[in-house]
């Protein structure tokens, strides 16, 4: 429709020939047509048919209030109020070139349960999937710490620079005078061969029986361990408690280590050396020794830089899809770090982590989002320095929900409420109403809890959102994030921010 329309003729002169029309017409049948005049009256006199459905419209009922678990400390409180809202999409945010204008009509609130004490100082993003409409904002635009949700950003810089089939490899190299050198790539579920909890991944065994057929009887004098692939001077970023090693979350960054530098390789929280490159050592020496490499068994170990090109053993990693699989649903921060460092490598920067940032924002705005200002320290999210909005992470999972550029594979591998990976126990109680319908990444560090992904709801509409709890209590947060995605379940393309 043109932006230029016929001018109107003034409200007295609409009023004039309308009572002029009545008359007339109640002249000829008076009873019928004195409604009828009337109603021509007041539709001319308010400016059309907005006044006559306003006057008709039912009130909407208030919907049905959900009732506390009585382990929670919040309740999913999708409430209905009278007033329609619609936010505009930011500028610069990508909307779906077949989206549609506002809601209608967006009458429920979650305004309680965003509220609740349990979220401390909370940031809160609502979209519609498909049209792009902005439901709710609390905060959204705040770049805060996303704690694990951070993932979400680092599997889709990873398929972009990666893509989803790419392996990361281990090789050895023959030097001089007996020595060889295992150099590593940044796959860090490179296994001794036991229990690990990377199933199918490559073991310093199969290297090793490469390594015996080249060299056949000649004997090893020294191991090399190269892990200059980058520079682990910041293998441990300031901000990260020294817990997270000594119990078994996070292990030192290196791009050589061996099953994630794990003191027990079956187990995904498992103590972390201060030296995963010198641990790696000792283990692929057990594994030359095992094969009947001659030597072996007492060669001298060196950390350096390999000075040979001459491969004579090679293993890889599973697909980059497959190391998502195995990092999103549990929440693995070695993968992460892991990928995110490869990503840097391959995308031509130096894999350190002063470079995440710039690499993420050139990988993410393949997809069409605005990743300006965005602040990454680390691939994980253990960083409270790192600074991601919900407004962005909202819009990057519209792309994910519908598997724009290979991001089909990060949609597959999210936790599921109530059935899979981190969220797997929550939803429970009064927030069961949602479990099998949210799609979201967990994130947990000592100040925030986080959830990031897409919200199958209550009336058939797909929403995306991101919801930070910062500053409150684990205890208190879970529940308090389960109740307000619940509430933004059963309200659905009703959300207002109002």
């Amino acid at each position: 429709m043109s932006d230029q329309q016929p001018s109107p003729r003034s409200v007295p002169d609409r009023l004039r020939d309308a009572v002029a029309a009545v008359r007339a017409s109640a002249a000829r049948r008076p009873v019928p047509w004195i409604a009828g005049g009337l109603a021509a009256v007041l539709v001319l006199g308010s400016g059309g048919a907005v006044a006559v459905a306003a006057a008709t419209m039912p009130t909407p009922r208030a919907s049905e209030r959900a009732v506390a678990d009585s382990s929670a400390t919040a309740t999913p409180s999708a409430t209905t109020t009278p007033t329609p809202s619609s936010t505009p999409t930011p500028a610069g945010r990508a909307v779906p070139e077949n989206a549609a204008g506002p809601s209608a009509l967006r009458t429920c609130t979650i305004s309680s349960a965003a509220s609740a004490g349990g979220l401390g100082a909370f940031e809160g993003y609502v979209m519609n999937a498909k049209t792009g409409e902005v439901l709710f904002s609390r905060n959204g635009d705040k770049a805060a710490q996303t704690g694990s949700v951070m993932k979400t950003l680092t599997t889709a810089t990873a398929l972009a620079v990666l893509g989803g089939d790419h392996r990361i490899p281990t090789t050895v190299t023959k030097e001089a005078g007996g020595a060889i050198a295992l150099v590593g790539h940044g796959d860090a579920t490179l296994s001794a061969g036991g229990a690990t909890v990377y199933p199918g991944a490559p073991t310093l065994g199969q290297l090793a029986q490469q390594v015996k057929a080249k060299l056949g009887g000649a004997p090893v004098t020294t191991i090399v361990t190269d892990d200059t692939y980058w520079n682990d001077a910041d293998a441990w970023d300031p901000t990260w408690p020294v817990s997270e090693r000594t119990i078994g979350y996070q292990p030192n960054v290196t791009a050589l280590m061996v099953d994630g530098d794990r003191a027990n390789p079956g187990a995904a929280t498992s103590p972390r050396s201060t030296d995963p490159v010198g641990r790696a050592g000792d283990l692929f020496r057990t594994a030359l020794a095992n094969a009947g490499v001659a030597g072996a068994a007492n060669a001298q170990i060196v950390k350096r830089a390999t000075t040979s090109s001459d491969t004579i053993a090679t293993v890889s990693s599973q697909p980059v899809s497959t190391l998502i699989g195995q990092m999103i649903p549990n929440s693995d921060n070695t993968l992460a770090e892991m990928l995110a460092r490869v990503s840097s490598k391959e995308s031509g920067s130096n894999g350190s982590a002063a470079s995440l940032t710039s690499v993420y924002q050139t990988a993410l705005q393949s997809y069409g989002v605005d990743p300006s200002g965005i602040v990454i320290k680390d691939g994980s999210g253990e960083s409270a320095a790192n600074a991601v909005s919900p407004n962005f992470v909202a819009h990057l999972m519209v792309q994910v929900q519908a598997g724009a550029k290979g991001l089909g594979t990060l949609a597959n591998a999210l936790p599921v409420s109530g059935q899979s990976g981190t969220l797997a126990s929550r939803f429970t109680g009064a927030n069961a109403v949602a479990r099998g319908k949210v799609h979201a990444k967990t994130g947990w560090i000592d100040s925030a809890n986080t959830l990031g992904g897409y919200i199958d709801a209550a009336d058939g509409t797909r929403l995306t959102f991101a919801f930070y709890a910062i500053g409150s209590s684990r205890a208190a947060a879970l529940p308090a994030l389960d109740a307000v995605t619940a509430a933004t379940y059963s309200c659905g393309s009703r959300l207002t921010g109002s």
